[in-house]
């Protein structure tokens, strides 16, 4: 089926699709009332906290301190509360930061505040390129709410007719994070250390058994965000996405455990998945699909819609 038929079978999936977004981005409301304070560094926001783990970080004065006002901050300061946590400023370097954040975050986690610990690193920046503040342990990335960055490939194939179809992954039933749900040919978070490019040639080759050389093949396309609420507090992400288009007989195999089981499927049957039932589904990939289904002309400028959701594929802070 080609695109253009295709395309009037996604126009009534677009409701649908929104339902998507407004769920990755349901942290946005409160991240404008200022429920949460900002961590600075040096005077620059980093991340933003919820008022009770931010309490938490002042017991160790050491690291962080409080402040009573901050050009960045979204609320807060009343009642004599602070309006903003400071890293302390004698740390002055990136290193002693890192360093000093570290042991709190040992401390944190061993009286299981922290779970899941991934020994990976995250940088704390305002925007990509920026030199991190200071580095953090993925799984406290949330509890800081600063920005986090990943890589997700979309894997598809061209069919001799021109039509195409998509590689969706199901996730092992063993992962401890949407176990068994629907998500990517592969996709992981970015560390400090690793370019995207070399991020995606890994997760390829550890997720779908992809090897180096075809996964090289993968195009940078653009990237989604947004701004998801979180137990442990703010999810501020955006997800680099780029392109692989696989030869018709290449059947990728799970290797690391996170997947289960690999499935390709045609267009009516991805519009189906999309919308028959959205527990199916990790949702934030639906984001990078839906980018995919955009840029492959199965949403068009003629579906109601289609502005809106291309605007809010970068709700959150895409820098």
């Amino acid at each position: 089926m080609s695109a253009a038929a295709t395309a009037s079978i996604f126009e009534a999936a677009i409701p649908r699709l929104m339902h998507y977004v407004d769920f990755c981005n349901n942290g946005a409301e409160a991240a404008a009332a200022g429920k949460f304070l900002p961590l600075t560094v040096e005077g620059r926001a980093v991340g933003y906290l919820l008022p009770s783990f931010a309490q938490r970080l002042l017991e160790f004065p050491e690291v962080f301190q409080a402040s009573s006002s901050s050009s960045s901050s979204t609320g807060g300061g009343s009642g004599g509360s602070p309006a903003a946590v400071a890293v302390n400023p004698a740390l002055a370097t990136q290193q002693r930061r890192t360093e000093a954040i570290a042991r709190v975050l040992e401390q944190l986690r061993s009286e299981g505040l922290i779970e899941g610990w991934r020994n990976e690193l995250y940088p704390a920046v305002q925007a990509f390129h920026d030199e991190p503040a200071f580095l953090i342990e993925r799984a406290a990335a949330p509890y800081f709410g600063i920005k986090a960055y990943g890589v997700h490939i979309n894997g598809y194939v061209t069919l001799p007719d021109g039509s195409k179809e998509l590689w969706v992954a199901k996730r092992s039933s063993n992962k401890p994070t949407w176990p068994g749900k629907l998500d990517h040919i592969a996709a992981g978070g970015q560390p400090h250390g690793l370019s995207c490019m070399e991020n995606v040639v890994k997760e390829c080759e550890e997720e779908a058994s992809i090897p180096p050389e075809l996964a090289a093949r993968a195009k940078p396309v653009g990237a989604v965000s947004y701004t998801s609420l979180q137990p442990a507090g703010l999810k501020r992400d955006v997800l680099f996405c780029f392109d692989l288009e696989l030869p018709v007989d290449f059947v990728p195999q799970p290797l690391d455990g996170e997947v289960e089981s690999f499935t390709r499927v045609s267009m009516p049957r991805l519009c189906e998945l999309l919308t028959s039932d959205e527990s199916l589904w990790k949702e934030n990939c639906t984001l990078v699909i839906m980018h995919w289904l955009a840029r492959h002309g199965y949403l068009t400028p003629d579906q109601k819609g289609y502005l809106e959701l291309l605007n809010r594929l970068q709700s959150g802070d895409c820098s």
